[in-house]
């Protein structure tokens, strides 16, 4: 168990009684989170982790950015580089649009990270747990996918997109953009692979704004959404300001590392070498 296991975490407690016995605030929390996920598929925490204590993570990230991998490409929204020439051209399949960002690997934050403390602390663990109706999470195996984070920079976005494997993805807010990099969802457009809403889904990439929803992002707020259902994007980026968001990736089994060559795609290596 890593260093920071034991560390407890700079969560607001005064608004998240995580650390008192409290089971009825925190059955109340779960209740509604719960709920905003059934109904909107996203829920959100806001001023979950402390505001001086966001701020000493983004100072101990900001130097780390160089050594992030820079990711660049056209692709559609199942994250495929490749047209189907079978369907035709306004299909999702064949409508790619733009992402570039840079990825910070878990192994390049420091063992003393606020970050690494959150994701290995037992009762924050317990409460996405609850929150996602799951009987238990697991930290991840991966040297590089347990808590990462998504860097954009004047120009950067993300394309719209399904997390394609991910039963629910968890990020927070560390710094905003000056200007753009809105976090935008269209809620509901597929409840699984193979049972899409084609349509909805071509009204959503040619430009649409009647079903997609803007997430409220501010530094310190912990959000959990279905992004494997909903198709989602981070709006470009403008100004010097750097976008950052932390995201931790759990799983349901113990023992569990990612597929490598998505880490070579992701962080630009497999795992088994230093960043």
């Amino acid at each position: 168990m890593p260093a920071a296991d034991s560390n407890k975490p700079p969560i607001d407690f005064s608004r998240y009684p995580l650390d008192a016995d409290d089971p009825a605030g925190i059955e109340a929390l779960v209740d509604r989170c719960r709920a905003d996920l059934a109904a909107r598929q996203f829920c959100s925490l806001p001023g979950f982790i402390r505001a001086d204590a966001i701020a000493a993570i983004v100072g101990q990230t900001l130097p780390l950015v160089a050594r992030a991998n820079r990711a660049d490409s056209w692709r559609n929204c199942y994250l495929q580089r490749e047209k189907d020439l079978r369907l035709p051209p306004e299909h999702p399949r064949n409508v790619f649009n733009h992402a570039s960002y840079r990825m910070l690997a878990a192994d390049l934050l420091p063992a003393d990270s606020a970050l690494k403390a959150l994701y290995y602390w037992p009762p924050f663990r317990r409460l996405v747990a609850a929150i996602v109706g799951v009987e238990q999470l697991f930290p991840s195996e991966d040297p590089l996918q347990p808590v990462n984070v998504i860097c954009y920079g004047d120009g950067d976005q993300s394309a719209w997109h399904y997390d394609s494997n991910n039963a629910f993805t968890m990020t927070l807010m560390l710094q905003a953009a000056e200007d753009g990099g809105l976090f935008e969802i269209a809620p509901d457009t597929r409840s699984g692979e193979n049972d899409e809403d084609i349509p909805y889904m071509q009204a959503v990439l040619a430009g649409s704004r009647e079903p997609v929803q803007t997430v409220s992002r501010e530094p310190g707020e912990l959000t959990i959404f279905r992004g494997c259902n909903s198709l989602h994007r981070v709006s470009p980026v403008a100004g010097e300001r750097l976008r950052l968001m932390a995201v931790f990736v759990y799983e349901e089994a113990p023992g569990i590392t990612g597929d490598p060559e998505v880490n070579l795609t992701v962080y630009g290596r497999t795992g088994g070498e230093t960043g």
